[in-house]
């Protein structure tokens, strides 16, 4: 099973890239209206100045989605107010990875925890951001965490390969949430196209899918969650009361997940992250990961992200006692395992890499405001 090693999770991954209650997809229409895996709604208008540089302290308002994010979130901002005696950390309810790229544009709040994808679709002017496109982005600071995602298939249905979903009832998780669009992102994109243009995809909400995966109206749905800490609610309920295996990925799909610039990939042992105990029939799951990151406005105060990056570094295992789901770093490094270079990573980010021997200088530093 586990070993405390990997219960704090060595897995940040060279290519790198929840609970049964609140390990959400992390989802937002950028409008204020978050999805979580509870099948509820979470809004909150992340109203007020986010400079964060007034009455002389380091201050950082940290825009977070509800569900597992809120969580990581909320395990940052207890380190903080343990282990700094300079930064003030609040955590700001914000809708979603988009909705909190939005809100961080209209300087709502000058930090916030959103994903590669969306980044990258709000860099390239794609998918929410193609017809109301963001005036800029915001740098990047560290990894938090990752979502791995890949695909168990009922028992009965003669699904046994990527390519046997073609023509199947596919769940890829409720519309809005993150971890769908980005898994929708790999498919349709060659070489997989082919086999995702053929699926029949189900838009049901989470609360829905187990009941009908019991009943035989889906007959394969994505299985997600951190590596070595847990999965998301509906796809524990899923394996608890249906028999379901893994579905193996083609070549193709490997493909598709490597090249896709949103996402992250890698391999992990199923011994070390099961699902209710149950027999998938394989010994490790190849998955694509939607990669969480903390971000940072330009005109954030470099000294208080400084701070920030010592703290979750330094002091890395108080934040994992507060959420096992954050990231375990081995080195100052690893900080860096989910960075772009066409993100540019924020001044005071850069400062504490080069302090550290750590900096990769195939990023890109971005620039103060």
């Amino acid at each position: 099973m586990v070993d405390s090693h990997m219960k704090r999770r060595k897995f940040l991954y060279s290519t790198a890239a929840a609970g049964i209650v609140g390990l959400a997809g992390c989802s937002g229409d950028g409008n204020g209206n978050t999805n979580v895996s509870d099948g509820g709604s979470q809004s909150g208008n992340g109203g007020g100045n986010g400079n964060g540089n007034g009455g002389g302290n380091l201050s950082l308002r940290v825009g977070t989605s509800a569900g597992g994010t809120q969580d990581v979130g909320l395990a940052v901002e207890r380190a903080v107010s343990q282990e700094s005696d300079s930064l003030e950390y609040s955590t700001i309810e914000s809708p979603g990875y988009i909705g909190t790229i939005r809100r961080m544009a209209n300087n709502q709040f000058n930090a916030g925890i959103t994903d590669n994808n969306s980044l990258m679709k709000a860099i390239d002017e794609r998918g929410a951001f193609s017809d109301q496109p963001v005036d800029r982005i915001p740098n990047y600071g560290f990894y938090a965490f990752p979502y791995s995602i890949y695909i168990i298939a009922r028992d009965g249905t003669g699904i046994e390969t990527f390519d046997d979903l073609a023509g199947a009832n596919v769940y890829p998780a409720e519309p809005g949430y993150s971890t769908r669009a980005t898994t929708l992102d790999v498919w349709s994109q060659d070489p997989t196209a082919d086999v995702y243009d053929q699926m029949n995809i189900q838009n049901m909400g989470v609360d829905s899918a187990p009941g009908a995966m019991e009943e035989g109206n889906i007959d394969a749905s994505i299985a997600y969650g951190t590596p070595g800490v847990r999965y998301t609610g509906f796809v524990q309920e899923i394996a608890s009361r249906i028999d379901v295996h893994y579905v193996e990925p083609t070549d193709a799909l490997r493909e598709s997940a490597e090249s896709y610039s949103g996402a992250g990939t890698g391999t992990t042992s199923y011994d070390d992250w099961q699902i209710a105990d149950a027999d998938i029939g394989t010994d490790e799951v190849f998955h694509w990961n939607l990669e969480v990151n903390y971000t940072f406005n330009p005109e954030a105060n470099a000294d208080a992200v400084y701070e920030l990056c010592r703290v979750v570094d330094e002091h890395n295992d108080v934040v994992n006692e507060g959420e096992a789901q954050f990231n375990d770093f081995e080195s100052t490094g690893d900080m860096l395992g989910s960075a772009r270079e066409n993100i540019p990573v924020h001044p005071g980010a850069v400062q504490y890499y080069k302090d550290n021997d750590a900096w990769d200088d195939s990023l890109q530093e971005g620039e103060s405001a």
